[in-house]
């Protein structure tokens, strides 16, 4: 149980999840539609990367390292039972965060090697945090999360060293979007079964979702074991056939946990489907490592996975933990419908380039719909004390 102290500061400083939830929704809103003008050549930025490597950085690097941080911050102190980061210290490490945007923001101007310090710095920042958290509660099980968030931030730094001496994150990228998908894997196979079993034992009797087993564990190993082959070599018959087992698993995973019971509570619902972006992933990269589709495909399905698992995170941690009732508004679906709309466009505009000048701006805009759209409906309760 986590322990309270007597804060009297803004509420949004008051837990983690606060202001690195509603800061990174507005900035991965403002830079998708940032983007769009820099894809059309109409807006330029002085950064030191290409406009591709920095729309993918800033969304691996960017966004979801916020979301991560708003997520671990206010899980450690219930994993510890010690006390949440709140006001100075918490603004010191939201400090850390804004100057890699900007960093990155002017990192032409900058220069490199100053934009990749500044950037880098918050990751190993946030890691050290946590770390400092779990050892002082003695939760020594815990630490593994402290060692995938140095390897987010190892591929960080490899993002920019790639990208300085070889022109272009490919493999970097690849690695990034790999580990943020198996992160995806282990946390989604922990709380989306829970959440529905939750939720469907207050309902008529049938089919229970499987717990986290072997099987699960299987999935995530093989899983790994396939998109280090894509990150390695992503075109080739061993790398497809890998891609493709990964997938019937991660499809099969996600038929275990009776997700069809769900469709009358959005907030579990939105879980399944956010999950099932991610075999589609590595179907369509599959399909891409035989030459069959482009490699955008696979990429974006995964892309879709990360936007709607952490919004659906954003929204059901933000209504539990603010005293809320866990209930989707007519406002929540609606932000959930864009997400879903987004992920789907961008795929459907890999897969059919002749129609990219069409479905590339509408999934863009759909983006900001869905992440703006949160900042705008969750910012009073994100912004106000708990009732």
């Amino acid at each position: 149980m986590t322990k309270l102290r007597a804060y009297q500061g803004p509420a949004i400083l008051s837990h983690g999840f606060r202001l690195f939830f509603l800061a990174g929704a507005i900035y991965t809103g403002l830079t998708v539609l940032l983007w769009l003008g820099m894809y059309r050549g109409d807006v330029v930025i002085p950064v030191a990367f290409t406009p591709r490597d920095w729309h993918v950085h800033e969304m691996l690097f960017g966004y979801v390292a916020a979301i991560v941080a708003g997520f671990l911050l206010t899980a450690v102190p219930n994993w510890t039972g010690g006390l949440p980061l709140q006001g100075r210290p918490l603004v010191v490490l939201f400090s850390f965060w804004i100057a890699g945007r900007f960093a990155l923001g002017f990192s032409e101007a900058i220069g490199w090697i100053a934009a990749a310090v500044i950037d880098s710095a918050f990751l190993l920042v946030l890691a050290a945090a946590v770390a400092r958290e779990i050892v002082a509660g003695r939760k020594w099980n815990n630490l593994k999360v402290v060692y995938l968030i140095c390897l987010l931030a190892a591929t960080n730094v490899a993002f920019h060293l790639e990208c300085r001496f070889w022109g272009s994150a490919e493999y970097s990228a690849r690695a990034g979007m790999a580990l943020i998908v198996t992160l995806i894997g282990l946390i989604g196979g922990r709380v989306i079964p829970s959440f529905t079993r939750n939720w469907l034992a207050r309902q008529p009797a049938g089919r229970m979702p499987v717990p986290f087993n072997r099987f699960d564990a299987l999935t995530i190993a093989v899983g790994s074991i396939a998109m280090i082959a894509w990150i390695v070599a992503p075109v080739g018959r061993g790398t497809a056939a890998l891609l493709a087992l990964g997938g019937c698993l991660h499809l099969a995973r996600l038929v275990r946990w009776a997700g069809e019971r769900t469709y009358r509570d959005p907030l579990v619902f939105i879980l399944h489907l956010a999950y099932a972006f991610v075999p589609a992933g590595f179907f369509l990269s599959a399909g891409a490592a035989l030459d069959w589709l482009p490699p955008g495909a696979g990429i974006h399905a995964w892309a879709g996975a990360i936007a709607a698992m952490t919004l659906a995170i954003m929204t059901r941690a933000s209504l539990g933990h603010t005293g809320r009732t866990l209930s989707a508004s007519p406002m929540t679906v609606c932000l959930y419908l864009a997400v879903f709309v987004a992920g789907f466009a961008r795929i459907c505009a890999a897969l059919e380039p002749t129609l990219s000048s069409i479905l590339l701006p509408f999934a863009g805009v759909a983006w900001a719909v869905a992440f703006l759209g949160f900042a705008i409906v969750y910012a009073p309760m994100l912004c106000t004390p708990r009732e």
